[in-house]
């Protein structure tokens, strides 16, 4: 588990949010706030990483008077380290394709065809 190839960009998204406050409890507005990412696809990821046992989910114990409770999410000791590989792997996806960018570029012939 926590390789970047098991997270979708909005997984990882959320993931990051989680992991830049990993013992603060955050509600799925402020998470939205980070991400840009909607309920529609945000509290499903939550579910799935919940399910997974990356996040931990629990009820707010005092609402703000007026307003219903919350659910608060916060990452588990696994989902932290499932982030912190996840975003790991990408770091040095991104490091190789930009080697590759900087590398040689093809030789063209006299024509403008690419040379072997």
């Amino acid at each position: 588990m926590g390789s970047q190839s098991e997270f979708s960009p909005q997984t990882l998204a959320v993931l990051v949010a989680l992991a830049e406050q990993p013992s603060a409890w955050q509600h799925g507005y402020a998470l939205a706030q980070l991400t840009g990412l909607k309920s529609g696809t945000l509290y499903p990821i939550l579910i799935r990483l919940a399910d997974r046992g990356l996040v931990e989910a629990c009820w707010q114990e005092d609402p703000v008077p007026g307003r219903p409770r919350r659910h608060l999410y916060r990452l588990t000791a696994s989902g932290l380290a499932s982030a912190a590989t996840a975003v790991a792997a990408l770091a040095e996806a991104e490091r190789s394709a930009a080697r590759v960018r900087l590398g040689a570029s093809p030789r063209r012939g006299r024509r403008g065809f690419l040379e072997p």
